[in-house]
């Protein structure tokens, strides 16, 4: 399916109803015994983790955790029985292929959530259901409505959410985001990042599926295609992260790391932008019909490029900016910020910068914020709102180039106002018995 061309209304209406009624109905459901079974571990008891999608992400994460004083690894979940056979030998684990066969254990705690994008918010919204506290991988979310329910979900279970975006926990860029907030460089007249590709199309060739993974499973609320080595594999040639409908592309993937430090920096992590547009060609993803880099894919869908407007008129660039943050032009000077790192123009703007981190000893602390507020049942430094929030933005600047036109966007109720077909792109269609529950 070409995602790129418009839709019509009739299936707009049409999709909305099969979305409600999935709802509603949420057959894939979790034990009626498993909800709210997990208990606030005491002051002195280290916190039961299970790791839920252990492949490069989720294993290097629950790792993480298993450093920390205050933590014990307990099980890990994947539908690759090997991996995770092999994983769970080396954490001294159960293994599991299903994961809510993890959630049912009274000595997990908390979970570490590393799946594919496709499957974060059944994960994360069955974790809440049962008691279970989260860490979950950015982005937070494949939808922006998915984002909204896992808001909700976690609220109502009174569940500890930090979302996977570690610079928050990164000393430098904690510094760096409040000079711009200080304003210390004044008043910003615009940020510019970097112009992350959107997804392409994915029609591989089937080959033999790997013994012992469940590969339907795998395609969860996806239709269910041909397995392949470079859609499986996250970041390969090219992976299922630069593929619709697994994942927002590098969009999402690198993006909730970038522009979350752009709405950290601007103290606007609790919203958004009111308006989302595109500048150049027309936005024609290809479709990787053979094993190839990712270089033809990035390149075609990084065109054209996306712009933001914020309510105070604050314009946000996708263009040349870094990687992982943002240069933030002020009318006294720039400051930039980038993976653990910032600088400035002129230098003594920001006098003597702090000195990086290592990334294991940023992800040790982000991870260990959570622990934390898993004990004292406050919010986390990168809590499921601004996670929800950091990622939606990522979702805008997708939405802007499949629609290819001018949007307006109302960070309060979360719609383009007046636009049928730019709000169906706020959610997805799921294969049964995939279908999200319902979260009031």
């Amino acid at each position: 399916m070409d995602y790129s061309k418009k839709v019509s209304r009739r299936r707009f209406i049409r999709d909305s109803a099969a979305l409600t009624a999935a709802a509603v109905a949420a057959p894939y459901v979790i034990p009626s015994g498993v909800l709210a079974a997990a208990g606030r571990p005491g002051a002195n008891d280290r916190i039961g983790i299970g790791g839920i999608g252990v492949g490069r992400q989720g294993s290097t994460m629950v790792e993480v955790a298993s450093r920390s004083k205050d933590t014990r690894i307990v099980a890990v979940a994947d539908v690759n029985r090997p991996r995770v056979e092999q994983f769970a030998a080396k954490m001294k684990a159960e293994p599991y292929s299903d994961y809510r066969k993890l959630l049912e254990r009274n000595d997990v705690d908390a979970v570490i959530t590393a799946t594919t994008d496709h499957w974060r918010a059944l994960t994360c919204i069955h974790a809440c259901q049962a008691g279970k506290d989260i860490y979950a991988e950015k982005p937070m979310s494949h939808t922006v409505r998915e984002g909204r329910l896992i808001v909700r979900a976690v609220r109502k279970h009174r569940r500890v959410l930090q979302t996977g975006s570690h610079w928050r926990s990164s000393p430098p860029n904690r510094a760096a985001c409040k000079l711009v907030r200080d304003g210390r460089i004044g008043k910003i007249d615009e940020v510019v990042a970097y112009n992350y590709p959107s997804p392409w199309e994915c029609d591989l060739p089937a080959q033999p599926i790997p013994e012992g993974l469940d590969w339907d499973t795998w395609c969860g609320p996806n239709e269910v295609v041909p397995y392949n080595i470079d859609l499986y594999t996250p970041r390969a040639k090219p992976g299922w992260i630069s593929f619709r409908p697994y994942s927002g592309g590098e969009m999402t993937g690198w993006g909730s790391h970038g522009l979350d430090q752009v709405q950290c920096a601007m103290g606007i992590d609790r919203s958004g932008p009111v308006e989302v547009w595109t500048e150049g060609g027309e936005f024609n993803p290809p479709t990787y019909t053979k094993s190839e880099s990712r270089k033809r894919g990035e390149a075609i869908c990084s065109v054209p490029k996306v712009f933001f407007r914020y309510a105070d008129g604050l314009v946000l660039r996708l263009d040349d900016g870094p990687s992982s943050g943002g240069r933030f032009h002020g009318q006294q000077g720039t400051i930039s910020i980038d993976a653990g790192k910032y600088w400035a123009d002129p230098p003594e703007i920001v006098g003597e910068p702090v000195k990086p981190w290592p990334l294991h000893r940023i992800r040790l602390a982000h991870v260990q914020n959570w622990l934390d507020c898993i004990r004292s049942r406050e919010k986390p430094i990168c809590d499921v709102e601004i996670g929800h929030r950091s990622a939606t933005i990522c979702h805008l600047g997708n939405i802007a180039r499949w629609t290819g036109r001018r949007l307006r966007w109302d960070p309060v109720k979360e719609v383009f106002p007046d636009d049928a077909e730019a709000n169906e792109f706020l959610d997805r269609r799921r294969r049964k018995p995939y279908e999200l529950p319902k979260v009031v």
